[in-house]
């Protein structure tokens, strides 16, 4: 894996592989970083960004529809669409932030027009801007970012941050999934735009988020917010990755002898799935949607009848059978902690953005598939960009900064055991797949998978490093998923009550008491602590 510490542009021989120079190098190449790319580059920034798979196609957004929070400025209407959420997201959202994002979100979509994206008209002939297409939004994203200027990476999976002796974020190392050739991005700032964790669940495009940018930012110190509320579930047929949900809010939920169960749904009445998934099949049919209702959903998700068709099924009228898939962090809020309005983490240079950072400011402790995470995605990576680029231009104009790597399990461990990845994921998964230990939580079930997970964490710790580079990309898949469980459940732990998403069956009421977030972070030792709502301490 080549020597751990290096200076300036004097590499050693033994890291070897490509090397970059940057002023912003964005590490992911969904929404969120394509959006930081674009924003960094405008403001005369030289900027990589480096994707774990192909830029515009990876990630959960670029195979599937998404709905947008695109809220107009006239009226009432934006009071109301901030207000429909706050109580679901258990009073953390933060007015400030939503303000902010309804803004940015009204003006990229505007940019987006600009740009050519093919919005739809309705009867009146005005664009629908609720939706967006991922295929061809993510196509034009790529398109935007090579226009820009920035040099893109694809199938590159970063394995580390690179820091100099202050701590301070100069880059970050990785390598090339076809070639197994290593790189080194030397940048002034970084974005880290690597979507959240889904724990390898095959949820539709999430099996390339792992949770690697939070496992990297932890390493040079960063924080997490908001871990508690990482259990979201995405509901889908058992026979497909598609857990686009939408479409069931016009479908009755049975079971295995035809009878509808009374209080099963898709919004409000997914509990009830969970309840009974433990002990029977559940089975759906969206018999409820009208033939207009069925002709809107062909055109507005095609890829949701897909796996359908292919098994002669139709939804509208035969019963299939359904589960719940752990979608994590990517549907839930929890992420790297921001510290100010340019998206910045605590640990300087270092930026976040999109799915892989904290979505509690808007969202508190509930949100879901599209609409506020797509809004989130293209504002936060719009301001993460421009963060970043003021932060590393002026980086630019200092002194070259001696730099060393930050990577730890798989890359700088030195024991003698062997490292085995998929016994490490399945292990992990164990513990946070099952719905009577993620979905319907409790103080001593939890305690109990955290015991597991911290041994399995000591484990990895003394074991043997990755032996080449394409084996590290999938060790720090696996030790980022066993962080990020860690940090889930260590924070659930702390909360005991039941607020958003997540769900204390010994502690079921909200308690106003519980009102503030928690960071939390560490590897070694996760630590949890509460941080006050800014707008509580202002009121």
């Amino acid at each position: 894996m080549g020597a751990r510490d290096f200076e300036g542009q004097a590499l050693s021989g033994a890291d070897g592989g490509h090397r970059h120079d940057a002023d912003v190098l964005v590490i992911g190449g969904g929404p969120a970083g394509t959006w930081a790319a674009i924003s960094a580059a405008a403001q005369g920034a030289r900027v990589v960004l480096a994707d774990k798979g192909f830029c515009g196609t990876s990630g959960a957004t670029a195979p599937s529809g998404t709905g947008l929070w695109h809220v107009s400025p006239e009226g009432s209407a934006r009071a109301e669409a901030k207000a429909s959420r706050l109580a679901m997201g258990g009073h953390l959202a933060e007015h400030a932030w939503m303000d902010r994002v309804l803004a940015q979100t009204w003006d990229n979509v505007e940019r987006l027009k600009d740009w050519g994206y093919p919005f739809p008209s309705d009867d009146e002939g005005q664009l629908r801007c609720t939706s967006l297409q991922g295929p061809e939004y993510m196509r034009l994203m790529r398109k935007r970012v090579k226009a820009s200027g920035a040099r893109i990476l694809d199938h590159s999976p970063a394995l580390e941050l690179l820091v100099d002796a202050q701590g301070t974020v100069g880059g970050a190392t990785g390598v090339n999934r076809q070639t197994g050739e290593t790189w080194v991005v030397r940048a002034g700032a970084v974005v880290i735009a690597t979507g959240g964790c889904a724990f390898l669940s095959k949820a539709l495009g999430c099996n390339v988020l792992t949770g690697d940018g939070q496992l990297m930012a932890a390493e040079v110190g960063a924080a997490m917010s908001g871990m508690e509320f990482s259990n979201a579930y995405g509901l889908g047929p058992a026979f497909s990755s598609v857990t686009k949900s939408l479409f069931y809010n016009w479908a009755t939920f049975y079971d295995r002898d035809g009878k509808a169960i009374e209080g099963a749904g898709s919004s409000r009445g997914r509990s009830v799935i969970a309840q009974n998934l433990q002990t029977q099949p559940v089975y759906a049919c969206i018999d409820r949607a009208d033939p207009q209702i069925r002709a809107w959903m062909r055109t507005a998700q095609p890829n949701f009848f897909v796996s359908f068709d292919r098994q002669g099924i139709d939804p509208f009228t035969q019963h299939f059978p359904v589960t719940l898939r752990l979608e994590g962090t990517v549907r839930g809020t929890g992420g790297l902690n921001l510290i100010d309005d340019s998206c910045a983490t605590s640990v300087a240079g270092l930026y976040a953005a999109g799915d892989a950072a904290t979505r509690e400011l808007i969202c508190g402790g509930f949100t879901g598939g599209g609409s506020h995470n797509a809004a989130w995605a293209l504002s936060s990576g719009f301001w993460a960009g421009a963060g970043a680029a003021a932060f590393g231009q002026d980086a630019r104009t200092r002194a070259p900064r001696a730099l060393r790597r930050a990577g730890g399990v798989a890359l700088a461990t030195r024991g003698a055991e062997g490292y085995d990845s998929q016994a490490v994921v399945s292990a992990v998964q164990a513990e946070v797949f099952p719905y009577e230990r993620n979905w319907f939580r409790e103080g001593h079930v939890l305690a109990e998978s955290l015991g597991r997970l911290d041994a399995l964490w000591t484990r990895l710790r003394h074991s043997a490093p990755a032996a080449t580079a394409s084996e590290a990309v999938r060790a720090r898949e696996a030790a980022a998923m066993l962080a990020t469980a860690r940090w889930m459940y260590r924070s659930a732990l702390q909360r005991t009550e039941t607020r958003g998403m997540h769900r204390r069956r010994e502690h079921e009421a909200l308690d106003p008491t519980q009102r503030h977030r928690l960071l939390s972070g560490g590897l070694d030792e996760v630590w949890v602590c509460a941080q006050p709502l800014t707008e509580a301490l202002t009121a």
